[in-house]
């Protein structure tokens, strides 16, 4: 088995380390979500993580790791005899894949002892493994939501239950869940997010020594992995050792009503949503008291509670960054909270530790954990444990550029000039002013589709073949759910064959069907958007802005992938590549400047290149491009004829098109129009991607018919009546 890197050896991101850690000491508080630039060493300290935590004891042979000194163990394999027998391991840390299904996650039907034998049996999945341990889930963004609520609801309520496939079983699922994610490649819903007890952000350190130490660690790991894991084995134990007596006093904590208090001010001043985090936060303070071998929350506790538990849930919407205002905290926490009243017989003071009961104090565990070579040891987590490592060098984030994927893009169309082989970062060459404007609140917007049916990833635009939804069919053998009607179907022809004169069906592997669903999937919309001199009013800019906005918000409900390509003076930019992260395109949307001649051809030719890379990459993703223009075309020789030309290219490559026109004003030109026509797309104006404008104009235009009264009792006929 590799050797795995030192906990205590990484460097640089306390948060991270103190999160980590706080959910050992104390799982109930939910999990820990890790945010953060590619490269920061999230997989290697989670992986880490479970080298130190202190082994447990388990009920021999119990696939569900039954702690033997609990009285009602809620395990499938029990009850258990009061003298079976106990054997100690080490934690677990269970990966689950982001590809993985339903069954894998909670457990299902044993299928082969079904098929084989008639018999009953449950086949436990990934939570029944992680039970007492670490589940840990690398990006958790790119899980599919479904499973994501599966995960959270077994972390919060501490156990599963499966009932599916003739199988109804509920276990104990107790686990710490890290999830780590890339901002970058898209978001949690705020739902989800709120579902994580914490949530820190991470970054590569800036400063030069630090890096420095985080690549002479990492080199030395590589060069011979065993040697430089032993030279931290004494700091491996020590941080075991706090750990333990960290979970041995975290009973003990005393957490005042002051102190309660305390944290529902906190609370309220930062406007968070429901009382969930008033209760990770009280978890957490007192944690972090036993963490630090303290039996009573103080003032410093809720702060670094408030600090972890509190700036994921103060997000509005999609596009807001989290974060906290540390002035607010440190103004509504005010001094340190008071003296709880003397209770009668002796009692340790406030700060000394747990002293004669072995579980240690401040001084447990502290300066003792920096690593060879340290000069006054690196920072831990809470100022005394070492962070993270810098960079995570043996993963690689970077996907790779369809230029060298060996295949042989489709050629652009005679006389339109070569597509930018590296589209610009700036908007350089303009002509003319050049302003920014606002967006303006977002509204709901009509949704846009891909016409056909698709193969993609689920979402919740254009219909595709998915894992989820009405079935419509079935094929051979097992995929996302097993078809009991076809199943049968295709055995029975066989029965007589196999020998069956009565009793049960006999059925063999090959029987198996799996039902197809027709479902929704998600589209890569890639938003082509005309920031020239034409488009630069400021009604007319603002409005365009908002139109986009709106649309990337529906994008993010969505759980589609967006792009920003942007076009003025000479040039086309490739604002945005593909992302899933629709806060990092709304931040550019903002910024977007907008002046100068309007090089159409150009927008258009880098659009189509952005798509046949994508397509490259991710080929069952289905693209949708929005063209937002007034249709106007200056730049260049001749640029109309050639963004004509340009246009009619790319709706024979079949790319799937929407023009929303901007033109405003009495006198219109018609351009866009003109445009969409030679796209072969759906054609809008801006004020029709409003969906309840467009309600609010269909429900003007239909006559309000005269409501239907019953005739009066006066008026019934009689007969019939006795």
């Amino acid at each position: 088995m590799p050797q795995q890197y030192p906990f205590t050896a990484v460097v640089g991101s306390d948060d991270m380390t103190l999160a980590l850690l706080l959910t050992t000491v104390s799982p109930e508080i939910g999990g820990v979500l890790v945010r953060g630039e590619k490269g920061t060493a999230k997989s290697t300290a989670v992986r880490a993580l479970a080298a130190v935590l202190p082994p447990i004891d388990v009920v021999a042979d119990d696939r569900f790791s039954t702690d033997p000194r609990e009285r009602n163990p809620l395990s499938p394999d029990g009850p258990f005899a009061a003298d079976a027998a106990v054997e100690t391991r080490p934690v677990r840390l269970v990966e689950l894949p982001v590809g993985a299904t339903e069954d894998r996650l909670l457990g299902s039907l044993h299928l082969e002892k079904a098929l084989a034998s008639g018999v009953t049996e449950y086949e436990p999945g990934l939570l029944a493994r992680a039970h007492r341990g670490i589940l840990y889930v690398d990006e958790v963004n790119l899980l599919h939501d479904h499973l994501v609520d599966l995960l959270l609801d077994a972390a919060a309520m501490g156990r599963a239950t499966v009932e599916r496939d003739s199988v109804s079983v509920v276990h104990a699922a107790r686990f710490v869940l890290v999830g780590t994610m890339n901002p970058e490649e898209g978001e949690l819903r705020p739902q989800l997010l709120d579902r994580f007890g914490l949530t820190v952000e991470v970054a590569a350190p800036r400063e030069p020594a630090l890096r420095t130490e985080v690549v002479r660690r990492r080199l030395a790991f590589d060069a011979d992995p065993d040697a430089f894991a032993a030279s931290y084995d004494d700091h491996e134990a020590a941080l075991r050792s706090r750990i333990a007596a960290a979970q041995a006093l975290v009973a003990q904590v005393l957490l005042t009503d002051a102190a309660l208090t305390k944290i529902a001010e906190v609370c309220a001043a930062f406007d968070v949503d429901g009382l969930r985090a008033d209760i990770v936060t009280a978890r957490t303070a007192v944690a972090h008291a036993a963490w630090h071998g303290r039996r009573r929350v103080l003032r410093e506790d809720i702060r670094a509670a408030a600090m972890l538990a509190l700036p994921h849930r103060r997000r509005r919407n999609p596009f807001d960054a989290p974060g906290m205002d540390e002035e607010l905290l440190d103004q509504v926490l005010g001094d340190d909270l008071p003296d709880p009243p003397e209770p009668e017989g002796p009692q340790d003071g406030p700060d000394d530790g747990p002293g004669e009961d072995g579980t240690g104090g401040d001084e447990q565990g502290g300066d003792q954990q920096g690593g060879p070579g340290d000069e006054g040891g690196d920072a831990d987590a809470t100022g005394e444990t070492p962070g993270s490592p810098g960079a995570e060098l043996g993963e690689s984030d970077q996907p790779t550029d369809a230029s060298d994927a060996g295949v042989d893009l489709p050629a652009p169309p005679p006389d339109a000039g070569p597509p930018p082989a590296t589209p610009p970062t700036s908007g350089a060459g303009s002509d003319g002013a050049v302003t920014t404007v606002a967006a303006g609140a977002p509204y709901r917007p009509r949704l846009l589709t891909v016409t056909g049916t698709g193969e993609g990833e689920a979402g919740k635009r254009s219909r595709a073949i998915t894992s989820t939804g009405r079935r419509i069919g079935s094929t051979p053998g097992r995929g996302g759910g097993i078809d009991l009607v076809g199943t049968v179907r295709a055995a029975a022809p066989h029965q007589h064959g196999r020998g069956r004169r009565e009793g049960a069906l006999r059925l063999r592997g090959d029987d198996l069907r799996s039902a197809i669903r027709e479902g929704r999937e998600s589209n890569l919309v890639l938003f082509c958007v005309d920031a020239s001199g034409s488009m630069a009013a400021r009604k007319r800019m603002a409005q365009v802005k908002t139109a986009i906005l709106s649309l990337l918000l529906d994008a993010y409900q969505r759980r589609d992938k967006v792009g920003l390509v942007t076009f003025r003076g000479q040039e086309a930019t490739v604002a945005l590549p593909p992302t899933g992260s629709i806060d990092v395109a709304a931040r550019r949307l903002e910024e977007l400047p907008a002046g100068g001649r309007t090089p159409l051809a150009e927008g258009l030719l880098t659009a189509a290149d952005v798509l046949r890379r994508e397509r490259l990459r991710d080929p069952r993703r289905r693209p949708l491009l929005v063209v937002v223009t007034d249709g106007r075309a200056t730049a260049g020789a001749d640029p109309v004829v050639r963004s004509q030309r340009v246009a009619a290219w790319l709706a024979d490559e079949g790319v799937e098109t929407v023009v929303v026109d901007c033109e405003s004003g009495p006198f219109r030109l018609g351009l866009a129009a003109r445009l969409a026509t030679s796209l072969r797309a759906t054609y809008l104006s801006v004020d029709e991607v409003n969906a309840d404008v467009l309600t609010a104009a269909v429900r003007s235009a239909v006559p309000v018919q005269p409501t239907a009264h019953p005739p009066s009792r006066t008026t019934v006929p009689n007969e019939g009546v006795a």
